[in-house]
């Protein structure tokens, strides 16, 4: 028999993230009162189109033992359509209400469209996209980007196509930071930054880019590992549920499975 003095047992969590978000998503997890499972995919997902990322992470899902959890949270946010599709099964989903991470690493959708207004022109850079930005795995030979032919450098768009048409194409289709003119580097707070942060700036310098530094805000981090899932914030998408784009304020929702 329990009493009201008792103490309430932790919730248990399984936590699927992208791992641009280790370091936050690791340190929220730590100071979190419930036990939360983590398991963490390769950045390359966000690289290989939106049906190739929604079967990746609908593999992850389905090798979950739900009998374990009370939800299954994902370290996601809509990313270019990447979540759309995916179904809750026996246990809810909860994920956070943003077209990308940067709303996490920002604190809120509202912050993320503060900023957005303040900074045109800006690249947002953290430490998790420069420490595990660049895909090494064999993802890499399914990103867009390569099967297109993008993304190659300025030699090897000359080597191909010649001196006078290489330098114009890199332009047009290799140069894919040509829409960018700064980067804004966003602090969060966690050890070791500065030489994450020095790279940034190193980097904008070489691109005659302007260089500007934001602070972060890891409490959406903790909201989302806490359970303190508020729908403003949070999509909680119950069984037997997909996740769809909600082209709204709301960003995400949840539509009955087969509807």
């Amino acid at each position: 028999m329990t009493t009201a003095s008792d103490p309430v047992p932790p919730r248990r969590f399984k936590l699927i993230s992208c791992e641009v978000l280790y370091r936050e998503m690791c340190q929220a997890v730590s100071r979190s009162p419930q036990t939360v499972d983590v398991e963490f995919l390769t950045k390359g997902l966000h690289d290989i189109g939106a049906p190739g990322m929604c079967a990746r992470l609908r593999e992850a899902l389905d090798s979950v033992d739900e009998s374990r959890y009370e939800a299954i949270l994902l370290g996601y946010a809509l990313c270019n359509n990447g979540v759309v599709g995916l179904t809750a099964r026996n246990i809810p989903i909860v994920l956070p209400r943003g077209h990308d991470c940067i709303t996490l690493f920002l604190g809120s959708h509202r912050r993320y469209l503060e900023v957005f207004d303040a900074n045109p022109g800006a690249y947002f850079k953290t430490t998790g996209w420069l420490e595990r930005g660049e895909c090494k795995t064999e993802l890499s030979q399914l990103a867009v980007q390569r099967q297109m032919g993008l993304g190659q450098t300025l030699q090897q768009y000359i080597e191909q196509y010649g001196e006078e048409n290489g330098p114009y194409l890199f332009e047009m289709l290799g140069n894919t930071m040509r829409q960018y003119s700064a980067f804004a580097f966003i602090r969060m707070g966690i050890e070791n930054e500065e030489r994450f942060e020095g790279a940034a700036r190193a980097d904008a310098a070489k691109r005659g880019f302007e260089f500007r530094t934001i602070e972060g805000d890891t409490s959406m981090f903790q909201r989302l590992v806490d359970g303190i899932w508020d729908d403003s914030e949070f999509l909680v998408v119950p069984p037997h549920h997909r996740i769809v784009a909600s082209y709204d304020d709301g960003i995400v929702m949840a539509e009955i499975e087969g509807a």
